[in-house]
């Protein structure tokens, strides 16, 4: 079991919004699992979402480029923020993110071994570091493709041109004017930055998360006490609406608050008088999925200063 330290409570609270004293009951009861407990506080109504952005910590950037109807997305970490603000590493995003759309990279490996300069890019990512003084990794690469149309990619907060901590890029096929396209391209990646899909349909949501919604909310639905048959339609309208909100073609468009993406996407069809399918998006976020390692700030601070710590 975890201990369940002050600073394993503000994180749930950050990742939850619940309060500090639901927080720490949620942890205790839950072994100090910060999952569990994010599970445990949303089936008593007291957390509305599993948000994991407060558990990431790696830093550096998301580079994003495109040509046409191409368009690559690469992830770059570093250590500290300051390492992605240095020119130097800056330029590696840009050369590397050139390259994966040059060769249609979708593998980090193969990108990884891939000529640059005098050697590979892994051999360029070895010298940046030796130079640099920190630790830096490729972590992933994605490159998407429509036969006719346009590939448009978005950069929220950006720190350089085509890279910063969110990378969109958004696939639309089609015969329509490209300007069209490629104003409805920007808009889809603005939408997707802010909403965050999990998936382009419905049928193409992960089945285990939504077997975890699943089982939050029926365990949310049995303590209504109400008969079984009502709490089976509880459980499979909570699914559905889930469903809704987390593939990109049913999110409502987060400019208008009202529309489907779908019906975006059509009536932008229809006012540019030829064919426009959105087919594939990439969404990088800097660091998620990757758990930031506790500790404990006020010791780092009292070992930095040279202040005794007393043993307990």
């Amino acid at each position: 079991m975890a201990e369940i330290t002050a600073a394993l409570v503000k994180e749930l609270r950050d990742v939850s919004g619940a309060g500090m004293m639901d927080c720490k009951k949620a942890l205790s009861e839950t072994g100090g699992d910060m999952d569990a407990a994010v599970d445990w506080l949303r089936t008593k109504g007291l957390a509305t979402a599993a948000k994991k952005a407060g558990r990431t910590a790696a830093e550096g950037l998301v580079g994003v480029a495109t040509s046409g109807t191409k368009g690559a997305a690469v992830e770059v970490n570093s250590e500290t923020d300051f390492v992605a603000k240095n020119d130097q590493f800056q330029a590696f995003v840009g050369d590397v993110t050139a390259l994966a759309l040059a060769t249609d990279a979708n593998d980090i490996a193969v990108l990884a071994a891939a000529p640059m300069g005098e050697g590979s890019v892994q051999d360029k990512l070895t010298a940046n570091i030796a130079t640099i003084g920190e630790n830096q990794s490729l972590r992933r690469v994605r490159t998407l493709s429509v036969n006719e149309g346009a590939v448009v990619s978005y950069v929220h907060n950006a720190a350089a041109p085509g890279m910063g901590k969110i990378g969109v890029l958004v696939a639309l096929e089609g015969n329509a004017n490209t300007g069209a396209i490629e104003a409805l391209g920007k808009q889809l990646a603005m939408h997707i930055a802010a909403a965050s899909p999990s998936a382009l349909h419905e049928e193409g949501l992960d089945e285990a998360l939504v077997s975890r919604e699943r089982a939050i909310a029926m365990e949310k639905a049995a303590e209504s006490g109400k008969p079984a048959d009502v709490v089976e339609k509880m459980v499979n309208g909570a699914i559905a609406k889930f469903r809704k909100e987390n593939a990109l073609l049913s999110q409502v468009f987060v400019m208008d608050n009202k529309t489907k993406i779908a019906d975006v996407v059509a009536a932008a069809a229809k006012d540019a008088g030829g064919s426009i399918a959105l087919v594939d998006y990439v969404r990088f976020q800097l660091g998620e999925g990757i758990e930031k390692a506790e500790s404990d700030f006020a010791a780092e601070v009292a070992a930095a200063s040279g202040v005794p710590q007393p043993v307990n």
